[in-house]
């Protein structure tokens, strides 16, 4: 008997609302969440306009002790939108589940950029860095502990810790397919039946200096400063970049039958899912769209579905 997967909960942070509901709501009023950077001093910057995530509250996740006072932004984000996805599913945060796993797309951590370029100009003149010469205890977003724990496979660790899921743990690093590769590879786990519930989804905060002087240099981002909330536009003819964003989304996924016996919502089954490369090159897709092709076919395939009767393509 095949297993089906069903999404039973959800969870967000984004440039235009702290819950599924608000980034709903901010999404049918056709709002942007593109404003000036807050996060550092941008005057310097050819970009001075980002998606930043707004009033968030990170004191009740580090006040939990030393090993969360220095997460970065993207592992709170993670944490946060997954408390709101399995509070949906009506999850047990207190029970450990060995049938309860993630896989997670999850990004880079945050930089102190005056510290880090200290490192690299350093290390350039000798044979080996000690690391803790550059940085203090007083450093917050870099420093030898800030190393490892904005780690992006730590974020799985503190989601699987937190949360209680005892099951399979896998992270995707796969820049803008990440979370919809983790997604597609957790609904996999639950139909081979290796779990019957799967936290998925992804987080990433590059808003930080060295993230924003990387794409300048790539001449990526949008300057379109004085019109932050006009910025964002892939379709137009007059486009000049994109907008670099932050925030999380997250799924919890579940066996359809697992999800009928404990009476959970189910919001959409998850039909098929498909996986490819292109084998060509790192900046842009091959000219034919080959790898996109393929992956769109294996879906469809999976899922038993034909072309013509689907509604949305995103």
């Amino acid at each position: 008997m095949t297993r089906r997967v069903v999404i039973t909960g959800m969870g967000a942070r984004t440039p235009i609302g702290n819950s599924v509901k608000e980034t709903w709501k901010g999404l049918l009023e056709g709002r942007s969440g593109i404003g000036g950077i807050t996060i550092f001093d941008a005057a310097s910057f050819p970009t001075k306009i980002a998606g930043e995530v707004k009033s968030t509250d990170f004191k009740k996740w580090q006040s939990r002790g030393a090993r969360f006072s220095q997460l970065g932004r993207n592992s709170l984000f993670a944490l946060e939108a997954t408390e709101e996805a399995a509070a949906d599913a009506g999850l047990d945060s207190k029970k450990k589940d060995p049938r309860l796993g993630v896989y997670f797309g999850a990004g880079d951590a945050g930089f102190d950029f005056p510290i880090y370029a200290k490192l690299m100009t350093g290390s350039m003149d000798e044979q080996s860095v000690d690391v803790k010469k550059y940085f203090s205890s007083s450093v917050k977003t870099l420093s030898a502990q800030g190393l490892l724990e904005q780690e992006p496979f730590q974020v799985l660790n503190h989601i699987a810790d937190v949360f209680g899921a005892l099951g399979p743990s896998s992270n995707c690093l796969t820049a803008c397919a990440a979370s919809s590769q983790a997604i597609g590879e957790a609904g996999e786990i639950i139909r081979r039946g290796d779990a019957d519930i799967m936290i998925s989804g992804g987080s990433h905060s590059m808003i930080h200096p060295l993230g924003v002087a990387g794409f300048n240099l790539l001449t990526a981002l949008s300057t379109r400063n004085d019109a932050p909330k006009k910025a964002s536009r892939p379709f137009d003819k007059n486009r000049d970049g994109f907008v670099l964003s932050e925030g999380a989304g997250v799924v919890v996924l579940e066996e359809l039958e697992h999800a009928k016996k404990r009476g959970a919502t189910l919001y959409a089954e998850l039909a098929g899912y498909g996986g490819s490369a292109d084998a060509f090159r790192m900046t842009d897709p091959h000219s034919q769209g080959r790898g996109a092709i393929k992956a769109m076919r294996l879906a469809l395939m999976h899922a038993k579905i034909d072309p013509s009767k689907i509604d949305y393509i995103n």
